[in-house]
């Protein structure tokens, strides 16, 4: 922190970074060392301008009409038709905080000196983030290939006094919103459009929030996991370090230890010790083998989404010569988003089974043939009340529009530009629907925390262990228990906020990616 301001070292956020960032507001300011190398950049394009080598990007067309050379005096004019013509995102529009951390992510990349970037027009982006006008940005258009197009078209209309942006929240014209905040547009020079459009800071945007509700959705499983033993009087045996240790998965051995320590001093464990059943159902005894790998995936797709979140990914890339220090632009394609995809399937696949494992869990806790001696369906007098039956079919249905959800978006290519961009990745929705799988997550592990609680408390006067009751004096704050039928959606939706907000984290610690 420097004045109040997140100081910005290109290239060097962390995730912890990034997701305090997205959460907050905090103004941010870019490493006063990091301006030099972005004004040799802005420099190397102008002296290959002035030089009248045609260059992708600078004095030609762009995609399929690359070929195309362009006059310098129509160099200005080639930028912002293409911030205009590219403007063609659909659906609704994202968050403001997500809109927030996609402009924090592009002065990133743009910070570090490869792009041709001008300082006033970077330093007119970082105005954007702390005065909170925020560009109106529909979701949906980009196929994550020659960068996020669209979206990041809309992200820089207001730049140029084009579109739409929220100030402080209240929706006008860019226009309207630069004026009220005591801004002015730019007019873009050689290659500037192309460096604000291009990049998969869009898709990153999409995937890393999504791997932080993630988090959120897969701590709470953990915890609700934990709970779901304790209530059914299920043993902590298979969670001893030896069993996990020999087979070496770290993930794996991660979670055992974590669920050892949540267990841990549990008075209705204490209760079973020599009882004479034998083994658990797998939702309760493998949640090591399956939370772990869950774990694992987690890992790698952060760790995509860091070098994504601090990496150069438009195109073309302005250099030096080594040998001579002559200006060179070449053309790549590091804004095909592949490794994005990937990272976002992956995540898919990851809070599908986080949801699916509670799920099953829940389906035992409300079987009286199945749950150790609780009433039928949580509650008292089952059939004259219903008690948690429908939540449990909610939960099922949540787990099923999941497993839809989780088939993977990178295989599914299709050629655009005349063919010119004829294999792209499809991150941005698939990582999009990461968000709306952890959503749906956060809702089915909020219904497994209200019945496990619900059995730990018909467990009474035994009690559960520390860590698990300030879990379940958590959600007791915010929900009663169910002596009777009453409206079930208040509850999960109660107990769907504690999980989205991330409470049961402080019992996870150590584990998670972005800690």
């Amino acid at each position: 922190m420097v004045d109040g301001h997140f100081e910005l070292v290109p290239g060097q956020l962390s995730l912890g970074e990034l997701r305090a960032l997205l959460e907050s507001d905090r103004p941010v300011r870019l490493a006063p060392g990091a301006w030099d190398a972005i004004e040799r950049s802005a420099e190397a394009v102008g002296e290959v301008l002035a030089s009248g080598r045609a260059t992708y990007g600078v004095n030609t067309g762009f995609g399929s009409l690359a070929t195309t050379r362009i006059p310098n005096e129509s160099v200005a004019a080639l930028q912002r038709n293409l911030v205009l013509s590219h403007a063609a995102g659909a659906g609704p529009l994202l968050e403001d905080k997500l809109v927030r951390l996609i402009l924090i992510l592009k002065i990133n990349s743009l910070g570090m000196g490869y792009s041709g970037i001008r300082r006033p027009t970077l330093e007119l982006l970082i105005e954007f983030v702390n005065r909170g006008l925020l560009p109106c940005v529909p979701a949906q258009g980009s196929v994550g290939a020659s960068g996020d197009l669209a979206p990041l078209a809309h992200l820089s209309l207001p730049l140029i006094g084009e579109g739409e942006a929220s100030l402080k929240g209240e929706r006008m014209s860019a226009a309207a919103a630069l004026d009220k905040a005591g801004l002015k547009p730019v007019t873009l020079g050689a290659k500037e459009g192309l460096a604000l459009l291009n990049g998969t800071q869009a898709s990153t945007g999409f995937a890393l929030a999504g791997l932080f509700a993630v988090e959120n959705a897969f701590a709470a499983g953990l915890v609700a996991g934990a709970l779901s033993v304790d209530a059914m009087l299920g043993s902590d045996v298979p969670f001893e370090a030896r069993i996990h240790a020999v087979r070496g998965q770290p993930g794996q051995i991660a979670v055992a230890e974590k669920l050892s320590e949540l267990l841990a001093g549990s008075e209705i464990r204490s209760s079973h010790v020599d009882c004479d059943r034998v083994q658990d159902p797998y939702s309760l005894r493998c949640q090591p083998q399956v939370m772990g790998a869950i774990v694992d995936l987690m890992n790698y797709a952060a760790g995509v989404l860091r070098r994504e979140a601090n990496g150069v990914s438009d195109n073309p890339l302005v250099f030096r010569n080594e040998v001579d220090g002559t200006a060179e632009i070449i053309s790549g394609g590091n804004f095909h988003a592949e490794p994005v995809a990937f990272a976002a399937d992956a995540l898919a696949l990851a809070v599908a089974e986080i949801g699916s494992i509670s799920e099953r869990r829940m389906a035992l806790l409300v079987d009286a043939k199945m749950s150790s001696g609780l009433p039928a369906f949580l509650v008292a007098e089952p059939g004259l009340n219903s008690g948690f039956m429908i939540a449990q079919v909610t939960s099922s249905a949540l787990t099923a529009e999941n497993k839809m959800l989780a088939h993977p978006a990178s295989v599914d290519s299709l050629p655009t530009s005349a063919n010119q961009e004829d294999h792209v990745s499809m991150a941005a929705h698939g990582a999009r629907r990461v968000g709306r799988m952890a959503q749906n997550a956060a809702v089915i592990v909020g219904i497994e925390l209200l019945a496990a609680v619900q059995g730990i408390d018909f467990r009474a006067p035994l009690k559960t262990s520390p860590r698990l009751a300030e879990a379940q004096a958590a959600l007791r704050a915010r929900v009663p228990f169910l002596d009777r039928d009453r409206v079930m959606a208040p509850d999960m939706a109660a107990a769907t906020a504690l999980v989205g907000e991330g409470w049961f984290r402080r019992l996870v610690t150590g584990i998670l990616p972005s800690e």
